[in-house]
């Protein structure tokens, strides 16, 4: 059983698997840096300092805290400010991936394109430039 567990494991798919999810996790490292470090900040300039992470909506009597960590202490509230900006965070970054995919896949195709140029001539083709070739030294 364990001879078998083994050849599932060491099997190309399952360590591909393995290597794409390290990566990921990596690269989404990166890009949620991009959005956190680059992005936001100019986002929060041009909207004056925005941040709709503290913006809720207190579902008690009880909540009358002017921020939201505060406001979670004292009861239930609606942290829609934090839903509002982790959704912008995912739209940021789901464009970010899509212009990297799609610059990906254009580099790709420009590599296919390139090795597919000029596929080699069967044997019957060169056979028949062979044989015009010597048709045309007799004449």
């Amino acid at each position: 059983m364990l001879k078998e567990f083994r050849e599932f494991a060491m099997k190309g798919n399952v360590v591909d698997l393995a290597v794409g999810v390290i990566i990921g996790a990596a690269f989404g490292g990166i890009v949620s840096s991009i959005v956190a470090d680059i992005i936001m900040p100019i986002i929060g300039a041009v909207t004056g300092g925005l941040d709709f992470s503290n913006y809720f909506t207190p579902l008690s009597k009880t909540v009358n805290a002017s921020n939201l960590a505060d406001a979670k202490k004292q009861g239930a509230v609606l942290a829609w400010g934090n839903f509002l900006t982790l959704t912008l965070n995912f739209l940021i970054v789901a464009f970010v991936l899509f212009i990297v995919i799609k610059g990906m896949n254009r580099l790709k195709r420009k590599d296919e394109t390139a090795s597919a140029a000029a596929p080699k001539p069967t044997r019957e083709q060169e056979l028949l430039t062979e044989i015009r070739d010597l048709l045309k030294t007799k004449k």
